[in-house]
Parts: C-alpha cells; structure tokens; sequence
C-alpha cells in the first residue's frame, strides 16, 4: 500500500520536521487550487520534447497569481490528439474524478497533476516536469543495462506508485521506462495517470487508434480488444511492469524492431512471452514469468511484485549482481492443474470457509474427488504458499488434510472462475460470463465479453451458468440469425459445428473447424459468444445420418474416407456379383450344350463323376448299361 502524505496543491517541495531529525518527510505545497481546470491563457508553450501513440509532451510554463502571490512553475504538458466532442466531456467527467480523489489524499510515488486545461481542441494534462526518466538514464549506459541493485530498487517504488494509482480506482495501462520519471534525489515517480484507462469507451477521431490502449511493445493480450479478449484489471498492469523491468535488466526493448502487426501476432494469437534471463535471483524470475501468463487472473498483484523485490534485494552484492546460485538449478512449483501459485495468492482460505474440490478451468475435472462440501476447521502454516488445511467433511469422524490448490471458496453457492448468467439480460454485452471474485459478503467481479473492464455487483444478481469447456463442440442456437462474431455454415446453409480451443478470461469462446479444409486465405480460428452456442454431442444426434455428420466435424478427412471407402466397397461388390453372374452364366451355357447332345467337355464331365450310376442316369439321362463282372 501506498504511504499517504497530506499536502496542499504543489508548487515546491520542502522537507517536513516532526521531531526526528532522521525522518524528514518530502511534502508539495502551494496555492489550493479548487478545480481542476486550467486556464488556457496560463500555459506558455515553449517546445515540444516528447511524442508518442496518445499524444505530445510540451514544455512550458504554468503561471499562477494570486492576491498575495505570483508564481511561474515549468510544468510539463501532454497534449492529447483530437478527440470527438461526446467523448471529450466524457473524459473530462473521468479527470475530474481521478483529481478530486488525487487531492484528498496525496501518495508517494505519483507525479503531481497540477490540472486540465482544453487548447485548440485539445486536451492537455498539465504536470509537474522532471528533468529525466529511467528510459533517458537507460538510453545514456553502454549497454543500456542497469545495476540489478537499481532495478529493485526503482521496481520497488514503481510497485508503490502504481498501487497508488489501483486505489485512486485507474489503471496506468501504460508503464514503460520513458514514463518512469527521476527526481533529483534518484527516486522513480510515476508520470502517467492511466491516459489509456480514462480513454476506455472514449470514441476517438481515428479508429485504428480506439484498439490501443498504451504503447504495443508494452501491451497485455487484453489490452488489445478490452471488449474482446478483455477484461483490462489490476493484473493487467503487472505485464507492462515486466516489460519494463526486463528492459532495465537487458538494455533491450521487448518485442524491438517488430512492427505492429507482428506485435499483435506474437503476444495475442501466438501467446508468446518475453525472454526472462536465467541469471536472476529466483524468486525475481519466478515473479516475472508470472507478469506474462496469459491469462490476467493467473498473474501476480503489484503488492506480490514488491513482496518478492524486497525479499530479494539482500541477495544482491554491492556491485550489483547476484551471488546466489544459478537459478536454473531452482526448481520451484508454479501452476497447479492450470492455476499458478498468484492465483491462490488472491484468495486466503480462512477457519470458517465452506470449501470443496475445485475443478479444472479447461476439462471440468476435479481435481482431488475425495472432498465433497466442508467446512475449513484448521489452517497450517507452511514456509511453500502452497499450504494445506483441515476441512471437516460431514459423515467423517475426523478432518481430511487437503492440499489448498485442490479447494475452492464457496459462497452463496458460487466459487471464483464458475460460469454464470445475468438474471436481468443486460443488452450493452454478453449475459454468460466467468466468475473472477466473490467477496464473503457476497459482492462479485465478472468478466463479461463486450465490456472493457470487470462488472462490479451483487451475487443476487447471478445465477450459475452452464460451463463450456475446452474440447467441447458448439454451434449457434437455432433461433440465433445474426451472431456477435462472423460463424460459418454449412453447404445446406446451417450453422457448422466447431470445436472449443481456447476460452479467454471473459467467456469468450475460441473456435476451430477441425471437420472443414481450410484454405490459405481463410481466418484460422472463430470467435462465439457463449450466450449464443449450444453443446453439440452424440447425445444431442439423433439418427445415424446425424451422428454421422457429427463424427464429420471432428475432422476434416472423414467425408474423403468415408467416400473412399464406400467406393471401395462398390468396386468389391461390382467383382463380387460379377463373378457369381459369369458363373451363373457359364454354367447355363453348359447345361443348354446337354440339351442339344453336344459332347461335353473334360470339365463339363467330370461334374457327375461324384454322383451314384443311378442318380447320373436320372439327372443327365446316360442310358449307361449295367454290366455284370464275375
């Protein structure tokens, strides 16, 4: 958490005595300042010394009067490009918000946010200006490389300032080091306020921009297409965290010299992960592989990041590197059954809790079958996160001592990553969504597909949904004409059936047509609303015909060997009768020969050497006569 510190809007810094000569506190102080609004006639622009994909950074100089005072402070000014007229007010409503809880409770950590001011058409945000950043300092090494010293330290500040801003309720959603700012004690300040978070929902003047929420080298897979694959949370923050704190260590910008699209390719669709160095201290590497999981709620909390940087400052020596011993040979457990330990983190089981055994979130299995509904009696401490506690089991005499990552918190009958409804159907987004956190008061985040950020409410509001899960066959509803996302048919001009290959944090669903040949040009994989999908299985087919078709779809060769084989079996049955009638046929020519009292032939004879003299005589009529031998 964040260190609180009271002060007045700033125009200077001064160190604050509360009696202890050694704990001088740093405080901001200047003129109350009411609104957040800025005057335009205020700012003198002198040059312009940033730019970047949301907008310019100026330099200029902010002048403030008073009836007792008369002040110029230099002030650094972000101006946004163009934004339409309903979404600017709407973003101004959203800054005006951000500065009123800015200023009734200050935060180390966070730049200071003198206000707002509309120029030209423009919105610039007017801050306190910083001579340099961590991207500047970065820029200036050979190498480019940091002291592992520096980097826990600064990781450690940036922790607490981007925690600052999670409780002022915006994400920064656009942390890399050039926004990293240093003070001229070597202290890292944060210098965004989360531009892109304030942006979400706001419409833009050009469209291609809407879908980019902060700098792509630096980018979580949600926050490519919030409404899509999102939904952008705390843990969305973690990612750009790593990013930037693997460009301190390496010197190298992730995904450098990519251009966008290939960006897009190889963190969204491919799921790749940045480099982490194998030199790092353990614990260290294990929490940045945690920034990059794909999936938000398998990612570390800032107040995990920062646990694990302070823990980890001791095992550095005073040159800056680790001493300790080669993290490879570290073996640590990160995932349990599709879960990492940062999930688990999250949610601490407490005497009291109604548990059970937590399924998989792709198959649905359980994962330990043996604990139905209980009641946790009993916690143990153990120095692994991965713990155990005794949950008491009715019809059991004693407690069962069941490992944490096979349970699940249950309230009100819901548990976090359940699939559940909206009782009232919200048209603005997807009624089916997952289940991210459940309070013991009952008070819920889900993640619904169409909307950029989590729904907050009440387990009231919730009923359990039907899961889908990885492996399951789907296809739209019948009474679905128009899908969210494009779907394909079939050559009759029904909804084909795919096969469930991905299910993102918000429900929705990837699809694959396994049982259709795809062509070059044609997209690999489709997206489904999971309130707009049936299961598909081979108790829903009815008839062969039906179950046929279903056993097509699971691959795209059964209709080639299927029509294979019923060839085959034509060909085999053509030979088949065309023996049997040449033989028919063969034979009755033979017989019409007898009929005439044609000479038969040697084979033709041989057919009534088996039979008795006196049946011969009665079926061929040879008038044979019988001779005696004495």
């Amino acid at each position: 958490m964040a260190q609180k510190t009271e002060a007045n809007s700033p125009a200077f810094d001064y160190e604050l005595y509360e009696g202890d000569p050694e704990r001088l506190r740093t405080v901001i102080a200047a003129p109350a300042n009411p609104s957040p609004y800025v005057e335009p006639a205020s700012l003198q622009f002198k040059y312009r010394i940033g730019h970047g994909l949301l907008g310019d950074v100026w330099l200029a100089t902010h002048h403030q009067s008073g009836t007792d005072y008369d002040e110029y402070h230099e002030v650094a000014v972000k101006m946004l490009h163009p934004i339409n007229n309903n979404g600017m007010n709407k973003f101004l409503r959203k800054f005006e918000d951000l500065w009123m809880n800015l200023n009734s409770r200050k935060f180390e950590g966070l730049c200071w946010l003198h206000g707002i001011s509309v120029i030209s058409g423009k919105i610039c945000i007017v801050m306190k200006f910083y001579e340099g950043s961590i991207g500047d300092r970065v820029a200036r090494l050979k190498g480019g490389k940091l002291p592992l010293s520096d980097v826990l330290r600064y990781g450690i500040e940036l922790a607490r300032g981007i925690q600052a801003l999670h409780v002022l309720g915006s994400l920064a959603l656009n942390l890399k080091p050039t926004n990293f700012l240093l003070t001229e004690q070597d202290q890292v300040i944060l210098g965004d306020f989360g531009i892109p978070y304030l942006l979400l929902g706001v419409p833009h003047a050009d469209s291609k921009l809407e879908l980019r929420l902060g700098t792509p080298n630096y980018m979580a897979p949600e926050q490519w297409d919030p409404q899509v694959r999102g939904p952008v949370a705390l843990e969305t923050d973690s990612w750009g965290f790593g990013c930037s704190i693997l460009e301190m260590l390496t010197g190298v910008q992730p995904w450098f010299g990519e251009p966008v699209n290939n960006i897009f390719q190889l963190v969204v669709i491919k799921q790749e992960k940045p480099q982490v160095p194998g030199d790092l201290p353990p614990t260290i590497e294990n929490v940045l592989k945690g920034c990059f999981q794909y999936d938000p709620r398998n990612r570390p909390l800032l107040a995990d990041i920062q646990q694990a940087f302070e823990s980890s400052q001791n095992a550095v020596c005073i040159d800056g590197e680790w001493t300790g011993i080669s993290s490879k040979l570290y073996i640590d457990k990160m995932t349990f059954g599709n879960y990492t330990r940062w999930y688990f983190s999250k949610d601490r089981l407490q005497v009291g809790d109604i548990v059970r055994s937590r399924r998989s979130a792709h198959s649905g299995k359980l994962h330990n079958k043996d604990v139905g509904e209980g009641t946790v009696v009993g916690l143990e401490k153990d120095s692994d996160q991965d713990g155990f506690v005794l949950v008491r089991i009715p019809h059991l005499h004693n407690p069962l001592r069941v490992n944490v990552s096979s349970l699940e918190r249950v309230t009100y009958g819901f548990a976090s990553g359940h699939w559940v409804r909206m009782i009232n159907d919200d048209k603005r987004h997807s009624s089916v969504g997952i289940l991210h956190t459940i309070q013991r008061d009952g008070s819920v985040c889900v993640a619904f597909l169409g909307l950029e950020t989590l729904w907050e409410g009440h387990c009231s509001e919730l009923q359990i949904a039907e899961p889908h899960y990885i492996g399951q066959f789907v296809k739209i509803k019948p009474d679905i004409s128009t899908p969210r996302f494009q779907f394909l048919h079939t050559k009759n001009g029904e909804w084909a059936t795919g096969k469930i290959i991905q299910i993102l944090p918000n429900g929705c669903l990837v699809i694959d047509f396994p049982g259709r040949l795809r062509l070059a040009a044609e997209p690999r994989h489709f997206l489904a609303d999971p309130d707009e999908v049936e299961r598909v299985s081979f108790d829903k087919c009815h008839g062969v015909v039906e179950k046929y078709q279903h056993i097509e779809d699971f691959h795209w060769t059964v209709r080639p060997l299927a029509i294979a084989f019923a060839v085959l079996t034509a060909l085999r049955l053509g030979v088949f009768v065309g023996v049997k009638v040449g033989s028919r046929l063969k034979k009755g020519q033979q017989e019409q020969k007898r009929s005439e009292g044609r000479p038969l032939d040697v084979q033709g004879s041989s057919n009534s050497a088996w039979l008795p003299p006196a049946v011969a005589n009665i079926l061929y009529k040879e008038g044979s006569t019988s001779t005696v031998v004495r």
